[in-house]
């Protein structure tokens, strides 16, 4: 999909750059396929905002995506790539011979009419998706699964992919687009290609409403505000916020490290972070 830059014709075009989708579908989603989703306003059952800076935006019916793929060793076929509001990939509707009908994450170089299949071992084309440990090593892969039958958490977004660089024990070792080489178990699926949409990160929304459009609203810095509001605020004329940034709540942020779940460690051969230690 290519990207369309918009003449200045009001300050609202004026360096808008959106992705062209007019080679995907105009009409509405499969019905059986979608569900209602309402808006939280990031309030809890207790009406307390408990994530900031959600609100609005466009009525939106969530889309069942399969990110399992378990129907395995039956062919389906590509009816057509439809635009999703719940994430920033395009999708694909995939018909089965038996009548059966499945969204997945449709990835690039996927057309309407190509045939798809699921199962232990598959051909090496996009879309397909099988076991990790019947893939040949140097892989281009997407919708990663970190336990077997839970379904695909890893590279779902616009563009992302994760590359199968070895074996090792019986697991494969993959590296994420962060720069992290780890071990995943090799009954893990994961299906062929890179997601489709990667033009996402080059777009240009040009104005505040049209991330209001999309649920956002905006976020105070925190510097701007008063003492009593959040830690880097007051001061005289214009302050930076400190030698050490926080969040709200006085949690270190801006690249502080935060996370304690060490149970998956002896999992990751290379952090994220190895480069930034040098």
């Amino acid at each position: 999909m290519a990207l369309k830059h918009y003449n200045p014709t009001s300050p609202a075009q004026r360096g808008l750059i959106l992705v062209d989708r007019s080679a995907l579908h105009k009409g509405k989603p499969v019905k059986a396929l979608t569900e209602g989703k309402r808006k939280t306003g990031g309030r809890n059952n207790k009406g307390h905002v408990t994530s900031r800076g959600i609100a609005g935006g466009h009525k939106q019916r969530y889309r069942i995506i399969d990110f399992k793929r378990r129907k395995w060793d039956v062919e389906g076929t590509v009816e057509r790539l439809e635009y999703d509001p719940n994430r920033t990939a395009f999708i694909a509707l995939i018909s089965y011979p038996d009548g059966e009908q499945a969204y997945i994450i449709a990835p690039q170089r996927l057309a309407p009419g190509d045939k798809v299949i699921a199962g232990k071992k598959t051909d090496v084309k996009p879309g397909n998706a099988m076991e990790l440990g019947q893939m040949p090593v140097g892989t281009i892969i997407h919708n990663v699964e970190m336990k077997p039958g839970k379904g695909g958490q890893i590279a779902r977004s616009a563009g992302t992919y994760v590359q199968l660089v070895g074996r090792d024990r019986g697991m494969v070792i993959v590296r994420l687009n962060s720069g992290e080489q780890r071990y995943i178990r090799s009954d893990c699926m994961g299906t062929v290609g890179a997601v489709s949409n990667p033009d996402n990160a080059n777009t240009n929304l040009a104005k505040a409403g049209r991330n209001r459009w999309l649920g956002r609203r905006p976020l105070t810095r925190g510097v701007a505000k008063n003492p009593v509001d959040h830690p880097h605020g007051g001061g005289e004329g214009r302050t930076s916020g400190g030698r050490h940034p926080v969040t709200p709540w006085g949690k270190p942020t801006k690249g502080a490290r935060t996370r304690h779940n060490k149970s998956t460690d002896k999992m990751i051969i290379r952090s994220r972070h190895a480069k930034k230690k040098r």
